[in-house]
């Protein structure tokens, strides 16, 4: 008997082996059992996507005012009341009446045809209550009472005005039953008053499909069914066969799946299915992974019988997995024989079993470690990694050596497993998270969207732009994580939000002054002219917009953002590209002719530019539909010599009429329709600067002189840098500020 259990034993330590080989639980949490009201909803019905087996078995949590909420069936739009894993569910059903006055009847119908439900012919009956009633189950596909079209019928006749039932007596007097097919899936009733005293009342009829043991153990009189709009009705269920690659549990050693063919009612409808079950011994949800767990035989006393028999013997229950063992020992100190023998192959048994658990350990702990291996090696090429690799490699880029990979570990463990309460903001390229490294130092985690192949080329040309700039204004990328299952990047943690925030949001602390406004623009105009220009190759950033402007600590400029940008050769003048960007931002010349040059993200610095001038936003229902653009609200307010009506009120108090009209004239200038006239971005950070170093010239409009003397002085150092402006000359392709004076008072 020692040897029967040992051997068990060993059976149930493989078992846990292959298991942790090839098995694992599912993803969706709550899939063993979620709940809605006083329903349990297990699987494959779920409530949460991915956490059905699919639309037929997803279920809607409906709020109602009746208090607690109640669980429907989606696709059916069927109040469900009790899900059993052995293939049935109990939905409320409508039912059908019908009353003399209105001579109609009500005969809804809920059609199951192509569903996984039938209606259960063991559960249910067909019913009709009332005085004197002709009542049939008809086909839905034909009305008419023709003999073809009955599926079942029954018919009851008066005995008194108020209708009485015995308990389940629903014997022809007042009511009616019979029987209804086998896989019913449509059907409609046709209700008939015609016999008795019911022609000379005024109460209604009812019929519906019912389930049988519900209807004999509540239902006693007929104006208790008056009340109800809906009965309950038992339906059956099965999986269709093409699903059963979605049955997590489909593998497991202890649950079996059986597949059938079933036939509808109608006689032309015919579809393959299985139905799962756990194994004898073992109770739980067939559809899960580790679903159908041990009953535990020894708990019940009567497992083994009776204690003690004659002699001094008696009989231990002793449980394994699937079954149970009944061991006869003897009740006799002095049979010390049996006893020491016993004890022998107790010791031996429980030796040779820590011996397997050791080694069944040891071999989970290895199996689990070289799944983890290639899990992330798999994520890491999906995710990219190679792209990467290769990018990075190439002799064209130059790479920081502070660029670092990460440990998916720290990372889960910095952001607290990415908590929702770590969010710092969300975009079309991912979720970034606050999180805290192991050093101590804050970050900001950016897990992004890309799952698929062809947003990978994003994901991976944003490492590689940030990978190779260093500017004081533009984010930093600290390192990135690719063996998880969506690529994570680590930035330098910007703390004060967006240009957009602090704009659309008051800020008693650090307020949008004139001054803080005019030295952001001048920030951000630096680093895109670095981008363009002082980069190791040129990078158009392709998205340029508030919200992509972060603020440190001392609300200075960082650029953020770079899934769409794109490095060019020194020699290229354009990108063609599939149109991308963010509508109010968005050039109009790229939008027409999908070619990206640098003067495009002049277009979208001149809408920023706006913003900082008007404090409005780049699109607004709130004005009319022509000027819903702000670039456009504001070249149309120029043109009509409106410019100061639509300057944010803090501007207008705190700036020079003279450094508005200035910096308004170069906004104008980068919105110019035609590429070509805008500056470029080293002659809009200039003018920015020189706008900086002139306010901070005491009594300009008294020293007009000094003014014009500085303003000399920076052109000459223009003149000196930027051979664009006159190489272009010649050309026809002059800047703007070779014909119009970007610093005029």
């Amino acid at each position: 008997m020692g040897m029967t259990v040992g051997m068990v034993f060993l059976l149930w330590s493989m078992n846990v082996f292959i298991k942790a080989v090839g098995l694992g639980n599912s993803s969706c949490s709550g899939a063993a059992a979620a709940v809605c009201g006083s329903v349990t909803i297990p699987y494959p019905f779920g409530i949460e996507p991915g956490c059905y087996i699919d639309d037929w078995f997803a279920i809607d949590c409906k709020n109602t005012t009746l208090g607690s909420p109640k669980p429907f069936l989606r696709r059916l739009d069927l109040e469900v009341l009790d899900i059993s894993l052995k293939g049935t569910l109990r939905v409320n059903y409508p039912m059908s009446l019908w009353c003399p006055k209105s001579r109609t009847d009500i005969a809804p119908n809920v059609s199951l045809a192509s569903s996984p439900f039938v209606f259960s012919k063991l559960r249910n009956i067909f019913v009709a209550m009332g005085c004197g009633n002709v009542a049939y189950l008809l086909s839905s596909y034909g009305s008419n009472s023709s003999i073809s079209s009955i599926y079942a019928g029954c018919m009851s006749v008066c005995e008194s005005d108020t209708i009485k039932l015995n308990g389940s007596s629903c014997n022809g007097i007042d009511c009616c039953k019979t029987t209804i097919p086998s896989d019913l899936v449509v059907f409609t009733t046709n209700v008939r008053g015609k016999i008795g005293k019911f022609q000379s009342t005024k109460d209604c009829n009812y019929a519906s499909v019912v389930d049988q043991m519900w209807f004999e153990k509540n239902i006693t009189n007929h104006f208790e069914v008056r009340k109800m709009s809906h009965v309950p009705v038992v339906l059956n269920w099965e999986i269709n066969a093409n699903l059963s690659s979605r049955v997590m549990g489909s593998n497991s050693s202890h649950s079996t799946c059986r597949f059938a063919s079933r036939s509808s009612s109608l006689g032309n409808m015919s579809s393959s299915t299985f139905k799962c079950t756990c194994d004898s011994g073992f109770e739980g949800n067939p559809y899960l992974v580790e679903g159908c767990q041990d009953i535990d035989e020894c708990a019940d006393p009567r497992s083994c019988g009776f204690s003690y028999l004659r002699y001094g013997y008696g009989y231990r229950c002793v449980n394994v997995p699937g079954e149970y063992f009944c061991i006869l020992v003897s009740s006799s100190i002095s049979d010390h024989k049996s006893r020491n023998k016993i004890i022998i192959i107790g010791i031996s048994t429980g030796i040779g079993l820590l011996f397997m658990f050791i080694g069944g350990w040891w071999s989970y702990k290895v199996v689990k470690k070289r799944k983890n291996i290639k899990r992330k090696e798999k994520f890491f090429k999906r995710n990219g990694g190679l792209l990467l690799q290769q990018q990075l490699s190439s002799s064209e880029v130059t790479v920081e050596k502070t660029t670092k990979l990460f440990n998916s570990k720290d990372l889960e463990k910095a952001t607290d497993n990415f908590n929702v309460n770590r969010i710092l903001g969300q975009g079309g390229q991912g979720t970034v998270y606050k999180g805290m490294l192991i050093d101590g130092k804050i970050v900001a985690i950016k897990k992004s969207k890309v799952i698929d192949e062809g947003k990978l080329e994003e994901f991976v040309n944003e490492v590689v732009i940030l990978s190779q700039i260093n500017h004081r204004n533009v984010v930093k990328l600290l390192g990135c994580c690719l063996e998880t299952e969506v690529p994570l990047l680590v930035y330098e943690f910007i703390p004060n939000g967006t240009l957009s925030q602090y704009l659309n949001e008051q800020n008693e602390e650090f307020p949008a002054t004139w001054d803080m406004r005019l030295r952001i623009a001048t920030e951000v105009a630096g680093a895109l002219f670095y981008l363009h220009s002082a980069a190791s190759t040129p990078i158009y950033h392709r998205d340029i917009k508030t919200t992509n402007i972060l603020l440190d600590d001392k609300y200075r400029a960082k650029v953020a953002d770079f899934g769409t940008s794109r490095s060019i050769a020194v020699d290229q003048t354009h990108l063609t590209t599939v149109v991308q960007g963010t509508f109010g931002y968005l050039d109009p010349e790229y939008f027409q002719s999908s070619q990206f040059t640098e003067k495009s993200d002049v277009y979208s610095f001149g809408v920023v530019l706006v913003e900082l001038l008007t404090g409005e936003k780049a699109i607004s229902s709130t004005r009319t539909k022509e000027c819903r653009s702000l670039a456009t609200y504001f070249i149309h307010s120029m043109e009509e010599n409106n410019l100061f009506d639509i300057i944010d009120a803090r501007v207008m108090k705190e700036a020079k009429q003279e450094e508005i009209i200035v910096v308004a004239n170069l906004a104008k200038m980068c919105l110019n329709m035609k590429g070509k006239k805008r500056p470029t971005m080293k002659e809009v950070a200039m003018q920015l600067e020189a706008v900086r170093t002139l306010q901070k010239t005491p009594n300009v409009q008294q020293n007009h002189e000094e003014v014009e003397y500085a303003r000399t002085e920076m052109y000459e150092q223009w003149d000196t840098v930027s051979t664009l402006t006159m190489s272009g000359a010649d050309s026809g392709v002059a800047s703007s500020s070779s014909s119009r004076p970007l610093l005029s008072f």
